[in-house]
């Protein structure tokens, strides 16, 4: 079969198109022939090895994990001799994220948790887009920053992968939300659900004078005490990305310390936990039509270079899928 393999890190251009051995099913494992799949951050982190701490996970030299991908989306071609909860023809989505990735590729293998059928009127480029960035907005919102119907909650970051997910996620929970995003992104944020919508190239949200029982940062780019000046007394701030190390630090250190000194909460989502009671929930709303995943562009699987080299910039508007199967 196809894939797209690295074996050492750099930029975009370690990334090869080529063929490589087609995976067999283990006894709870699902033989997925890929339709599409969807790039996140975590696909260029782990090419480059950016941070540096990431090649304590996947080798200090070269990657031991020489696939990428996580999320997909496509028909079950084949079956482990345990699985009871597919059969071949099956269309389903999911996430490989935790379990070994590889979705860049024609097919791929996947433990049967972290699958759930494909809504019937959703596309399988849709329901590719959707999996980890949603997840990731999903534990944000409702574990670390136990959203609430009524409250007021700001998505920094609003227009990218996670954050188009999280104003839609915080509407369907019944919050007012306001998305911060740059201008051109203006509407398009409205139209996935925001009540109000911030162009911080004109405005900073955290000098206005509003204040937030809850504020998901999609991006990472204030400082702590930004955040706390934008959050209610006892409000709290989930960050789910990050643009510096010295930021990195001060979020995953500094935040949760300096938490403890007043009512405001402000701290790191952690790493997305990709699991069926997740999936199928997402899945729900996705079938409702509470979500719709906002696809910025499509690649074939042969330019999946060119995928990771546009996401790089920070400039996509939601996800970006490679096409696998026409």
């Amino acid at each position: 079969m196809k894939a797209v393999v690295y074996t050492t890190y750099g930029s975009p251009d370690v990334l090869q198109f080529q063929d490589v051995e087609k995976p067999q099913p283990q006894d709870h494992e699902v033989l997925v022939q890929i339709q599409a799949a969807s790039a996140n951050p975590l696909d260029w982190h782990l090419m480059r090895a950016a941070p540096f701490l990431a090649r304590l996970e996947n080798g200090l030299f070269k990657p031991k994990q020489t696939r990428l991908g996580a999320d997909f989306a496509g028909r079950v071609e084949a079956v482990g001799s345990k699985v009871t909860q597919f059969q071949p023809g099956d269309a389903v989505f999911g996430s490989s994220f935790g379990r070994g990735l590889g979705a860049f590729a024609e097919y791929i293998c996947v433990h049967e948790e972290v699958l759930v059928p494909k809504p019937s009127q959703v596309s399988f480029d849709a329901a590719a887009a959707v999996p980890t960035a949603a997840l990731t907005a999903l534990q944000g919102l409702r574990d670390k920053g136990q959203i609430q119907s009524g409250q007021k909650v700001l998505i920094n970051g609003a227009s990218g992968g996670v954050g188009t997910f999280a104003v839609q996620l915080a509407k369907a929970f019944g919050a007012e939300v306001t998305g911060v995003c740059s201008t051109r992104n203006l509407e398009m944020v409205r139209s996935i659900g925001a009540d109000h919508v911030i162009d911080y190239t004109h405005e900073d949200f955290t000098r206005n004078g509003q204040q937030y029982d809850l504020i998901y940062c999609a991006v990472g780019n204030r400082s702590i005490t930004d955040y706390k000046r934008a959050l209610k007394p006892q409000g709290i701030c989930i960050i789910a990305g990050f643009t510096s190390l010295r930021l990195l630090f001060e979020h995953m250190i500094l935040g949760p310390r300096r938490s403890k000194a007043g009512g405001q909460r402000v701290g790191p989502s952690g790493t997305v936990t990709p699991n069926k009671a997740d999936l199928t929930f997402v899945q729900a709303l996705l079938e409702s039509g509470k979500i719709v995943p906002v696809i910025d562009r499509c690649y074939p699987l042969h330019e999946t270079a060119e995928a990771i080299r546009y996401l790089e910039t920070g400039r996509v508007r939601g996800k970006l899928v490679i096409t696998v199967a026409p």
